[in-house]
């Protein structure tokens, strides 16, 4: 897809973590678009899906010795990589620039660090892990802020959470930029794996949520609004866990819905198959300000699936989204409003094949595309003079 003739050699450096969605569609991206992208990576996230939920002082202990022995091998294996234009730092990679940043300098390279998510939003803005007068949270901001003026280009998923960084940290509008997380086609394209979908006269209708059990995806009102068509030919599945499991375990046991199961856990490879099988696929319907600004990688998922969404109607998904054909918008934390919309699109629709606008973003949230969007902020913001 790239049109100009010279590429920016690309090094991914670091610690990023590698079971997102998010550094995988990035680094394929950039490749599809003719980049060469060589990795200088450690891994020391695997298996670790919420790391805000790692719990006992020896298990954080564990990762942080994994990270102090991984700097030196990357230092020296970065040292010894061929000559480069761009270093690419990937989620979660707070750590990454504040320590590898001299070495990327002294390579004479542009940084461009995929913030993805601030780590000071999530652990004490959204989840309330700590407070902000703590002062791992002080310090926790202060890195941050320090972080963003040692790179060139910072990467934010929408532009919701491009202004967020920008009036948090003091940071101009020209080194903060939005790139799409996009979507592994292979994985969710019901055609493609030769998956059949749930027709609309199957019963009962399925009701699919999957995600990490945190506030932004505002899984309460999921299980209220399950309660509240208990009288209709409705199932409700929910899939994952995390830090609100043992509310939302409490809150089912209260409620008692008859017409809601839990899977605490499915193998990514996996949700295909549930995505198939449902008849409406949720998004997020937390009240928090940082529901406000996401665009959830399932979003992405449901739409190449091809299956009607149902989530909240957020100045986040209004940048790839309308209230339409195959996508409802609804009030955030609202299990009534939730429950008219998955009996309306039940009732009212005809077919529950794709939808014409899931098939509209299709093109626009592939890897290819992503990394066309990546690149062009690469070569006309940082490379301008170079490459042109």
């Amino acid at each position: 897809m790239a049109t100009n003739r010279v590429l920016p050699r690309v090094v991914a450096l670091g610690t990023y973590d590698k079971g997102k969605p998010r550094t995988r569609i990035l680094l394929r991206g950039l490749k599809e678009n003719g980049v060469k992208v060589t990795e200088c990576h450690i891994d020391v996230w695997s298996a670790i899906e919420d790391k805000s939920q790692v719990q006992g002082v020896k298990a954080k202990l564990a990762i942080v010795c994994r990270l102090i022995s991984a700097y030196p091998v990357l230092i020296w294996r970065y040292s010894r990589q061929p000559k480069h234009d761009v270093v690419l730092i990937g989620y979660l990679g707070l750590f990454d620039v504040l320590i590898l940043w001299p070495f990327v300098r002294m390579r004479g390279a542009v940084l461009v660090w995929d913030v993805f998510l601030s780590l000071y939003n999530t652990v004490v803005e959204d989840r309330a892990l700590i407070g902000r007068n703590n002062p791992a949270s002080v310090a926790l901001w202060l890195m941050e802020w320090l972080a963003l003026r040692l790179v060139d280009m910072a990467l934010m998923d929408t532009q919701a959470h491009v202004d967020y960084l920008c009036k948090t940290y003091h940071c101009s509008p020209d080194k903060v930029k939005r790139v799409f997380v996009g979507v592994e086609p292979e994985k969710f394209d019901l055609v493609e794996q030769g998956i059949k979908a749930s027709v609309l006269d199957s019963e009962p209708k399925q009701i699919l949520f999957y995600g990490q059990f945190i506030p932004l995806h505002g899984i309460e009102t999921v299980v209220r609004a399950a309660k509240l068509t208990e009288s209709e030919n409705v199932q409700w599945l929910m899939i994952g866990k995390g830090q609100e499991s043992s509310k939302i375990r409490a809150l089912v046991e209260e409620l008692k819905p008859v017409n809601i199961s839990w899977l605490e856990w499915v193998e990514y490879d996996e949700l295909i198959k549930y995505l198939a099988n449902s008849h409406v696929a949720l998004g997020i319907f937390g009240s928090t300000d940082k529901a406000q600004r996401v665009i959830p990688n399932k979003v992405f998922q449901i739409l190449m699936a091809g299956r009607p969404l149902i989530t909240a109607d957020t100045p986040a998904v209004r940048e790839l989204l309308c209230d339409g054909e195959g996508v409802q918008l609804i009030p955030t934390a609202s299990p009534d409003a939730l429950a008219s919309a998955v009996i309306t699109f039940l009732t009212c629709r005809q077919s529950t094949g794709v939808s014409s606008q899931s098939v509209a973003v299709r093109k626009q949230i592939l890897p290819a595309s992503i990394g066309f969007e990546l690149l062009n902020l690469i070569k006309q913001g940082l490379l301008a003079k170079k490459y042109t």
